[in-house]
């Protein structure tokens, strides 16, 4: 069954983990990961690490998380004022026009500027997770989706999970803009890669 990337549309004969050609992971197949009914689905066994996920996977993962899109919208809206407001200071007339709205884009900048960073580093532990970390069974806890995130038209469905690892027992969550199917409702059992050192990074396999 033919598997299409979401994040480039180069398309595979064969269900793969990752991306050949933009390196994000790729989602199962419907007809794959739908259960039977009344029955669980088997999730799938990741290979062996180092996986193939490239770097640049972790901007995309910004645009699927919440707080990530307010920071970056930020940023774009704080660069906008900034010049707007720097273009009006120059003149004297327009100075007292001009120097709010330098300000306030300064402010957006800031906060703008500390939101996308902290995403961005997130972003960049998951695409660590999933390129080295360790697996562990898991089980879908909640799926719903966030209204006060539109990118496109489109809401981000935010899916948490629960798993074992060290002997202790850890909460997760991812956000992805691909509905989830049958695969990802709660109940299911899912496979989480999380890292050795820190199992509280880590993320479902394969990222929805």
């Amino acid at each position: 069954m033919m598997v299409t990337c979401p994040w480039c549309g180069t398309n595979y004969q064969n269900f793969q983990s990752n991306c050949d050609r933009c390196g994000g992971p790729l989602a199962l197949p419907s007809a794959a990961a739908a259960p039977a009914a009344g029955s669980l689905y088997t999730p799938p066994t990741p290979p062996p690490a180092p996986r193939p996920v490239a770097p640049s996977y972790a901007v995309k993962l910004m645009w699927s998380d919440g707080t990530g899109v307010v920071g970056l919208v930020f940023l774009i809206l704080g660069a906008v004022f900034s010049v707007v407001g720097g273009a009006l200071t120059v003149g004297v007339i327009t100075a007292f026009v001009g120097l709010p709205f330098l300000l306030l884009g300064l402010v957006f900048l800031v906060v703008g500027g500390g939101l996308a960073a902290a995403r961005y580093q997130a972003a960049k532990r998951t695409v660590d997770v999933l390129r080295l970390g360790d697996a562990a069974p898991g089980k879908i806890a909640r799926v719903e989706q966030n209204l006060a995130v539109r990118v496109n038209n489109q809401h981000p469905w935010n899916i948490w999970y629960h798993f074992q690892a060290q002997g202790q027992s850890f909460e997760g969550k991812v956000s992805t803009f691909n509905p989830p199917g049958p695969a990802l409702q709660p109940g299911q059992p899912a496979t989480v890669l999380y890292s050795p050192l820190a199992p509280q990074h880590n993320s479902l396999y394969p990222h929805p």
